[in-house]
């Protein structure tokens, strides 16, 4: 009796066992991954079905339409959903198609050549839109495809044509530099056609960063960028004034405008010299001597504040009846006097006086030969002097010279 009780219990402890194995291996089944089967029935995909666009433009679509079943079918092609005012239409190959033959098990890749022809409206408001296509093989089933149309007036992928600093100033004949920047946004590469529109006489060229010829265009890579130094010469002749040059790069696909402006301050210019042209007086020591000075404006830009200094030998005084000039127009002139006063004991001998005009813009030097002479008075007095003893010596030698 205690023997069968004993192999009562084994048995009981060997059920548990095997039970406990049993489930073990039951989750152990359960956590495997589920076998990857092929869907049955149509699928109706594309690689992007959310896009992008302005108003007016036209969008395509790459549609695949996989059969899933043994059987080859036939499916019609709608379009389920379309905003108000758009328009759409299915393509295979060149043609507009509205059924589509599909055969049995077939990949993405056996997929037979469909896609759908997107018109937005130039009035289509911003924002994100649904277009529903469906393709319907009745008792075979059906397969419907979700896009969603995202309408922005902003342009996307747009390229930019941009300077580091577009506004440059300078005073008349110099030349301007403006380092810009080309940019390409677009997803393939393009070519861009380089022009400018810029006054009558004016000179624009461009040249690459990386070379050191100029050109008339440039290719770019898509997504990449190029540096472009764009060089302006006014002509000769330019006025004062604000100017702006209009560059553009076209290409196939975009046009991109930059404008430059160009800001000329005028050419600042002044000349002095006395009124007769002659560069050289004469003076007497401690007196006065006047000379005209002739001070000419020759640039295009009215000088403000013109000063007048000099620089003369030791103990001499130099003066002018105007030492500032507030205004003096473009192309105009002014007469000043100067008065030259040499030293008391200057010496007879020639001696030069600088004499100077300018302001913050402008300066013009002027060197004067002066020549210090003695009064004729003195000299007048000894030849009278001189003629009396002659006729005296020959009075003298004549009423004694006799005898």
């Amino acid at each position: 009796m205690e023997q069968l009780q004993i192999t009562k219990r084994k048995a009981s402890n060997l059920l548990r066992t095997l039970l406990s194995m049993l489930c073990v291996f039951c989750m152990c089944i359960m956590a495997l991954p589920a076998t990857v089967r092929a869907d049955e029935g149509l699928t109706l995909s594309t690689d992007y079905p959310g896009i992008t666009v302005k108003p007016g433009d036209t969008a395509s679509f790459s549609l695949y339409l996989i059969n899933g079943e043994d059987t080859e079918l036939n499916a019609d092609l709608s379009t389920a959903a379309l905003p108000e005012g758009w328009e759409g239409y299915f393509r295979g190959s060149d043609s507009e198609v509205s059924s589509i033959h599909v055969y049995g098990n077939q990949t993405k890749e056996e997929s037979p050549q469909l896609s759908y022809s997107l018109s937005v409206p130039e009035d289509a408001e911003e924002g994100d839109h649904q277009v529903v296509l469906k393709a319907d093989a009745g008792s075979a089933g059906n397969a419907e495809l979700n896009l969603t149309i995202h309408v922005t007036k902003e342009e996307s992928g747009q390229g930019n044509f941009s300077a580091e600093y577009p506004e440059l100033q300078g005073a008349t004949g110099t030349s301007f530099s403006f380092d810009t920047t080309l940019v390409n946004n677009s997803l393939s590469a393009q070519s861009y056609s380089l022009s400018a529109n810029a006054p009558e006489g004016w000179q624009v060229t461009f040249t690459p960063s990386s070379e050191s010829s100029q050109v008339a265009s440039l290719p770019v890579e898509a997504g990449a960028s190029e540096g472009i130094t764009v060089d302006v010469t006014p002509s000769e002749n330019v006025e004062k004034g604000d100017y702006t040059i209009n560059c553009t790069a076209v290409s196939a696909n975009e046009t991109l405008n930059l404008d430059l402006k160009v800001t000329i301050t005028g050419t600042y210019g002044v000349n002095l010299t006395t009124s007769t042209g002659n560069l050289s007086t004469s003076a007497y020591a401690n007196e006065e001597t006047k000379v005209t000075l002739k001070i000419e404006n020759t640039g295009n830009v009215d000088l403000a504040n013109l000063q007048l200094s000099s620089s003369a030998s030791t103990d001499w005084n130099v003066r002018f009846d105007e030492t500032t000039i507030e205004t003096l127009e473009a192309g105009a002139s002014k007469e000043i006097t100067a008065y030259i006063q040499p030293s008391e004991d200057a010496i007879i001998g020639d001696y030069v006086t600088s004499i100077t005009v300018s302001n913050d813009y402008a300066s013009s030097q002027m060197d004067l030969r002066v020549s210090v002479k003695n009064h004729t008075t003195w000299g007048l007095i000894a030849v009278v002097i001189i003629v009396i003893l002659v006729a005296g010596l020959g009075m003298i030698i004549r009423k004694y010279g006799r005898r």
